[in-house]
């Protein structure tokens, strides 16, 4: 195989990854936007599939980095334990509100719900352009030691 085609065939691999985050994001806006029409009961149960499903994704994670190695993967850990833990935060106050019938602290925790999802937004995007960039990086270094190895 020559240098041009393991760097090929690290691209693809590569950008399969992405075009699988891309139809993550196309399902998603699509779950949400067949939600506007969906009564309560229909919303919640979505809530939780979507809870459940995102669980699921998480708690995959480790098992599939554990073979990957050195600080990356240490650096990655600990944003995967950070998120875990921010995610644990805001779960428990939506759980610990629910019962919570007052109209103006309903409002306020809405409006609290709202910003969250508009971050977690923003954290997705800013980690898919992270994510672009480690690949190229990645593609530039793999390039570097397959010259190294060659000459």
């Amino acid at each position: 195989m020559t240098l041009t085609d393991s760097l090929a065939d690290d691209a693809k691999a590569f950008s399969d990854e992405l075009a699988k985050l891309s139809e993550q994001a196309r399902a998603a806006a699509e779950n949400i936007r067949e939600s506007a029409a969906k009564d309560l009961a229909e919303l919640e149960a979505k809530a939780a599939d979507a809870r459940s499903s995102s669980d699921e994704q998480a708690g995959q994670l480790p098992a599939r980095t554990k073979d990957r190695s050195g600080e990356a993967k240490d650096d990655w850990a600990k944003v995967q334990q950070s998120w875990n833990e921010h995610v644990a935060r805001l779960r428990d106050r939506i759980d610990e509100r629910k019962a919570e019938l007052d109209l103006k602290r309903a409002q306020h925790r809405a409006k609290s719900a709202e910003d969250n999802a508009r971050d977690a937004i923003d954290f997705a995007a800013s980690a898919l352009d992270e994510a672009a960039v480690a690949v190229l990086e990645a593609i530039v270094a793999r390039v570097k030691a397959d010259k190294l190895a060659a000459s």
